[in-house]
Formats: structure tokens, C-alpha cells, sequence
């Protein structure tokens, strides 16, 4: 059994993006911008949800193949839900775009909807 080498990468580069997000929400000048706007609150949130779920599709890119191709609709799911979810929040702390908050529910459900198939995937020992 040999992981997903490019679904790892993925969520490698979505865990170290994370990181930065995280760090640029919590110093200097984009922090500043938050807190002036007062939507710092949102960052966080993004971030919250951002980095645990990287942490876990890297997991899943290792062992996913046992889970057969409903495994596989999780982590696209999970990893697009990432992306709609704290990518519209990111964007909407920093530039008060007012049509990005409607993205982030849409975000919300594709989380829920990958974290379900996993409920419905077909594990099997490698």
C-alpha cells in the first residue's frame, strides 16, 4: 500500500499555508488590518478549522486506499470544503468582500459531507 503522493502534497501545502495564515493573522500589519476591521475573530475561526483539517487529510492521503474510492470522495470533499470554508473567511477578514460570506457555508457542508463518507467508506487491512 504506497500513499497518495500527490493528494499528501496537497495537504502538506495546505497545512503550511495554514501555518502562515495563521502566523500573518497574529502579527504585524495584516493582524493590524483584522483587528481594525474587526475581523480578526473570523481569521481565527478559518485557521481553526484550516489547520486540523490539514492535519487530518494528510493522514487520510496515507491510508485512503484502504478505504476504497468513498475514502477517496471524503478527502476531495474534506480538502474542497477547506479551500470554500476558511479561504472565503481568510478573504473576507482581510478585504470585507461582502459576497464571500455566502461561500462559506457551502465550504461548511463539503466538510460535512467528506467527514460523512468516512462514516460510509469500506476500510480494509493493506
Amino acid at each position: 500500500m504506497l500513499p497518495d503522493t500527490l493528494r499528501l502534497r496537497l495537504s502538506a501545502l495546505l497545512g503550511v499555508t495554514a501555518i502562515i495564515l495563521g502566523s500573518l493573522g497574529a502579527h504585524g500589519s495584516v493582524h493590524d488590518a483584522l483587528v481594525t476591521a474587526g475581523t480578526f475573530e473570523n481569521w481565527k475561526t478559518a485557521v481553526s478549522y484550516h489547520l486540523p483539517h490539514a492535519i487530518f487529510l494528510s493522514i487520510l492521503a496515507l491510508f485512503g486506499t484502504m478505504g476504497g474510492k468513498t475514502a477517496s470522495w471524503a478527502w476531495r470533499s474534506l480538502f474542497t470544503g477547506v479551500l470554500l470554508f476558511s479561504g472565503s473567511l481568510y478573504l473576507h477578514s482581510y478585504t470585507q468582500v461582502k459576497w464571500l460570506v455566502y461561500i462559506t457555508p457551502v465550504g461548511g457542508l463539503a466538510m460535512m459531507l467528506g467527514w460523512t463518507l468516512l462514516i460510509f467508506a469500506r476500510w480494509q487491512r493493506p
